[in-house]
């Protein structure tokens, strides 16, 4: 803790002085996240954290406000085609590049297709449907899909709608992601791994009136405990998830605010179905035992025991509170003696296993939970604790058995779904593919009747409860602590750290 705690005054020496400073001086504002984000490029990235700090620099299509509702960005209005196979958009005037580059409609078209050809891409099937892009003039931009699509706008409020400098990105190749050149209210500064990401205010920036801070500094800080302890200490003014057993902490300190909302995504088990050696194993291979782990686990305990009852316990890809979820299929009872009957119906009684887990303390809690609930049944569930960003890398090369993670979710459900549960996916780093699912994803995402996507979702709801290719735990409260000396902070559900209208009180 200590060092830590040492590292932010040494960063904060640096940077100037925090929240309102002296009279004159830099202002800077200091984030505390949660983990250290994978690489910077809107294209390949693919964490939580990472997309916190792309919100200040990357601006995108359009946005989410604190209702879930879209909103302009870089585009200020969008119209459909009568067929729902092509859409025009308007884009915002005088937008300039940290470069100096103009962001227009010809920056709009590159990025996109940056998105769909780009080696390594996990846009490519958040977009997938786009089959031409067309530039009508500088600030319009027409785009032809190849069938309808209905989460094309939604997928436009994350990094497949992040715009970048074509010359920039032109220049750098596969090294954009350590300089990002794009359109948001701060431009990129330097980044040292595991320590800080640092980025400071453009002059150019179109909406810079709601822009108050200097600079930014983004510091990981893996320990939650650690974490509040940099915030109470003053080194830190904003973090991100607040543990639930430090939510009476923060309450409780005057000098501090807690502000919260229902995450839209989720945290689960998932397994290696067929990603390369590690997968042929019984787990990988017979449903049954993975039947059986979910029917071991208590969730409301899990959630009780590990975060004072106040995250959401669920078992599908959005929560119970969503719309969207498949109420005739609720998260099954615990069930040992079941549980016990199908590893013994599978041949394996005694089911051994080890489950990559991303380090922090949260994740540790969580784990050792389920292994002890797991152990009930005879399941022997080794753990093995690797740096975040290495978990991933570690589960894209099928380099696990299970995997706890977690995922941020997004404002339409395709977002949940599609990229972790189709046969093609990105980031279905188990290699689950069963082409029935694939039929009804593609089903929901091809209309906008919401009643045809509620009844295709169910049936893909189905699929996968028999396949269980994850298992879904919980939702997570986003708690964000803050001084507060900080106004204007507001929690969208997406978790994001939005920065305009952030200033010192």
């Amino acid at each position: 803790m200590k060092r830590l705690i040492t590292l932010a005054f040494a960063a904060s020496m640096l940077a100037g002085p925090m929240l309102a400073g002296h009279a004159g001086a830099q202002t800077t504002l200091r984030i505390g996240l949660a983990e250290d984000p994978d690489v910077m490029d809107p294209t390949t990235a693919r964490t939580f954290v990472g997309r916190i700090v792309f919100s200040s620099i990357c601006d995108k299509l359009l946005d989410i406000d604190k209702d879930q509702k879209l909103i302009p960005q870089l585009a200020t209005e969008w119209a459909w085609s009568d067929d729902q196979k092509q859409l025009t958009m308007k884009l915002r005037p005088n937008v300039k590049f940290h470069d100096g580059e103009p962001m227009d409609a010809a920056a709009v078209k590159y990025s996109l297709e940056r998105h769909l050809n780009f080696p390594g891409s996990r846009r490519k099937g958040e977009i997938s449907q786009i089959t031409a892009i067309t530039v009508v003039d500088p600030l319009t931009v027409r785009i032809d899909l190849s069938v309808p699509f209905a989460p094309l706008l939604a997928q436009f409020t994350d990094r497949a709608g992040m715009i970048m400098s074509p010359k920039a990105a032109q220049a750098m190749g596969d090294k954009f992601g350590s300089a990002p050149v794009c359109a948001g209210p701060y431009k990129w500064v330097e980044r040292v791994q595991q320590d800080r990401i640092v980025v400071e205010r453009f002059a150019d920036y179109w909406d810079k009136a709601n822009i108050h801070f200097d600079r930014i500094v983004y510091q990981p800080v893996i320990d939650a405990t650690v974490r509040l302890a940099n915030l109470q200490s003053g080194q830190l003014d904003l973090v991100e998830r607040v543990a639930a057993t430090d939510v009476e902490a923060v309450k409780k300190n005057n000098r501090l605010r807690l502000v919260q909302a229902t995450e839209l995504g989720y945290l689960g088990l998932s397994f290696n179905i067929a990603n390369g050696d590690r997968a042929k194993t019984p787990l990988g291979q017979d449903p049954r035992v993975r039947r059986a782990i979910e029917l071991a686990i208590d969730r409301d305990i899990l959630n009780q025991v590990a975060f004072e009852g106040l995250f959401k316990a669920g078992n599908q890809w959005v929560s119970p509170e969503s719309p969207w979820y498949v109420k005739s299929m609720p998260a099954p009872k615990r069930d040992v003696t079941r549980a016990k009957q199908l590893l013994k119906e599978a041949g394996v009684p005694n089911l051994s296993f080890t489950a990559n887990l991303p380090s922090g303390s949260e994740n540790a809690q969580v784990a050792q939970i389920i292994q002890a609930m797991l152990q009930e049944a005879g399941i022997d569930m080794k753990l093995r604790t690797v740096e975040f960003a290495t978990s991933l890398q570690m589960a894209a090369k099928g380099d696990f058995e299970a995997y706890f993670i977690g995922w941020s979710g997004r404002v339409d459900p395709d977002g949940n779904i599609w990229t972790f549960n189709s046969c093609e996916a990105a980031q279905n780093d188990g290699r689950y593919c069963n082409p029935e699912m694939d039929r009804w994803l593609k089903e929901a995402r091809s209309t906008n009747d919401r009643e045809r996507r509620m009844a295709a979702y169910e049936q893909a709801m189905k699929i996968h409860q028999a396949d269980m290719p994850r298992v879904y735990l919980y939702h997570r409260t986003w708690f964000y602590g803050l001084s507060t000396k900080l106004q204007g902070f507001q929690a969208p559900p997406d978790g994001l750290v939005r920065v305009q209208g952030l200033k010192a009180g």
